[in-house]
């Protein structure tokens, strides 16, 4: 993309300044974090889609930094800086640039440059009415901007991570699947690995596995070390002897582990499928939880007084749609998640979105536990969407 004219830029401004001033309204702060930041924090926390689309360069003192793509994490880390107490609530809002590569082409949909406005609320007492208001924050903010003609998707990872956790299985399965939860495919996968649907095929790691089998840590690690030296094999990838080995050690333990049984796959695969108007999801996932765990029927209450609790907000609830796939494409997402999405020439195009994400604090070096939850606006997407005959 070129760039933009002055009238241009003035107009993306001054919806900008509209939005902003809500959130500012609504008791945010505004703060503007750096748009350098530490390379390493960004890839190791945001996911796949993002990892891939980072501008990632090397400073002269040999320092990994990155243009920031998301203001999510620069104000996690200005907030972990600035306040006296990490676990103090506190509410920011921002309004600034972000850069992803557009391994397609930048357009006017897709630009590589763009404007984030959004806020971050940290520690808030009520989880579900914080919720509640940050997704009626975000509407009424992208419709103050003359936003009319959008859809709105909703998902709750945390509704995943209790049906899991209430099936019987090593812990170590459990990690892997919400691991891979962001990918379908080595998601579906997994799951036929774990329920012995695969069939047999040679392994070449099986004299190892038979070696490890049965032993501890220890063994794998001297078993490991054996190899790589009478082979002549070298480290690769980063990965040290005690990582392997580990792995080694796990696969070697999944051959002595009972399947997941089909009715176990069964539930799994009911609760992926849920996809509706809220009530109906809210019904659904009550009929699955009749007999499951505590935790997850927990979880499909926790969601249902959200719903309430948007309504009485005034929110449409009833208009949106609940996907129980839909976790967003950033991996620090640990519960409620939302979209807000317009028609394009190549499909439903997200202009908003945001979620809880209570492990991302802790990840970045919190000493404790800090609960958060937010969202951001893609503003030149709005704008364009606005223009379009959205508005």
């Amino acid at each position: 993309m070129p760039g933009k004219t002055a009238d241009e830029r003035a107009a993306l401004d001054a919806q900008n300044e509209i939005m902003l001033a809500r959130f500012v309204e609504a008791g945010f702060r505004h703060i503007a974090p750096s748009i350098l930041q530490p390379a390493d924090l960004f890839l190791d926390r945001s996911g796949e889609d993002i990892r891939t689309r980072t501008f990632v360069f090397t400073d002269p003192a040999g320092r990994e930094l990155c243009l920031r793509p998301d203001l999510t994490l620069p104000t996690c880390r200005y907030h972990l800086e600035r306040a006296e107490r990490p676990d103090a609530e506190a509410r920011y809002c921002y309004c600034g640039p972000a850069f992803r590569y557009q391994p397609g082409g930048a357009d006017r949909m897709h630009p590589q440059e763009f404007v984030q406005v959004g806020v971050e609320w940290f520690a808030a007492g009520d989880r579900e009415a914080c919720e509640a208001d940050v997704l009626a924050l975000a509407i009424g903010a992208v419709e103050a901007a003359g936003l009319r003609g959008y859809r709105v998707r909703l998902g709750d990872l945390a509704l995943f991570n209790a049906l899991i956790d209430s099936i019987p299985m090593p812990a170590r399965w459990r990690a892997r699947l919400k691991h891979q939860f962001w990918r379908p495919k080595a998601f579906r996968a997994l799951m036929e690995r774990l329920a012995g649907q695969i069939g047999e095929t040679h392994d070449p790691a099986e004299p190892l596995l038979e070696s490890i089998d049965g032993h501890g840590l220890e063994r794998a690690e001297a078993v490991v070390e054996e190899v790589l030296e009478q082979e002549g094999i070298p480290l690769v990838g980063g990965r040290s002897v005690t990582e392997i080995a580990t792995r080694l050690h796990e696969r070697a333990s999944d051959r002595r582990e009972a399947p997941l049984t089909a009715a176990q796959i069964a539930l799994v695969e009911q609760y992926l499928a849920i996809d509706g108007a809220p009530a109906e999801a809210l019904g659904a996932m009550r009929s699955l939880g009749a007999d499951g765990s505590e935790a997850f029927s927990l979880a499909v209450e926790s969601l249902a007084r959200r719903f309430a609790l948007a309504g009485e907000r005034g929110l449409p609830c009833a208009d949106y749609r609940f996907s129980a796939e839909f976790g967003r494409n950033l991996e620090y997402y640990t519960g409620t998640v939302f979209q807000i999405e317009v028609k394009a020439a190549t499909g439903w195009v997200p202009v908003a979105g945001g979620g809880r994400y209570d492990g991302l604090m802790g990840g970045i070096g919190s000493p404790v536990s800090v609960p958060a939850v937010g969202c951001a606006i893609h503003t030149e997407r709005l704008r364009a969407a606005v223009e379009d005959g959205n508005g």
